[in-house]
């Protein structure tokens, strides 16, 4: 696991974490407000918000090329980076998830003014 992280258990395993009809849900983990996603078996995690108008997320939906959708403006975002893959130009946050024998565990960035000398 990074070491620029501070990681957060949410999940003994996967199967544990109650996702809706559409596969996503929200959590609240380190003080934030995290949409989760899972696609085939392999969790993905992001802000909860749209960059754009604030939408839920998790109301929205993951397209077929592995995209989530806001359900405001049909905002696109890629789950693996964030990046905004209908043109507009924003970036969604997406955090680090890691599945071990011990269980699910999310990263959430340490806020120091010194991560940049590591």
């Amino acid at each position: 696991m990074n070491k620029n992280y501070t990681w957060h258990k949410i999940a003994d395993s996967h199967t544990e974490i109650d996702f809706s009809v559409n596969e996503l849900t929200t959590i609240e983990v380190g003080g934030k407000t995290i949409c989760l996603s899972k696609i085939a078996d392999k969790i993905f995690a992001c802000a909860a918000k749209c960059p754009h108008a604030g939408g839920n997320m998790a109301n929205g939906y993951v397209d077929a090329l592995g995209n989530i959708v806001c359900p405001l403006h049909r905002y696109k975002f890629s789950l693996k980076n964030g990046r905004n893959s209908s043109g507009e130009g924003y970036f969604l946050k997406i955090y680090p998830i890691e599945e071990t024998e011990n269980g699910v565990f999310i990263g959430i960035e340490q806020n120091s003014m010194f991560n940049w000398l590591k």
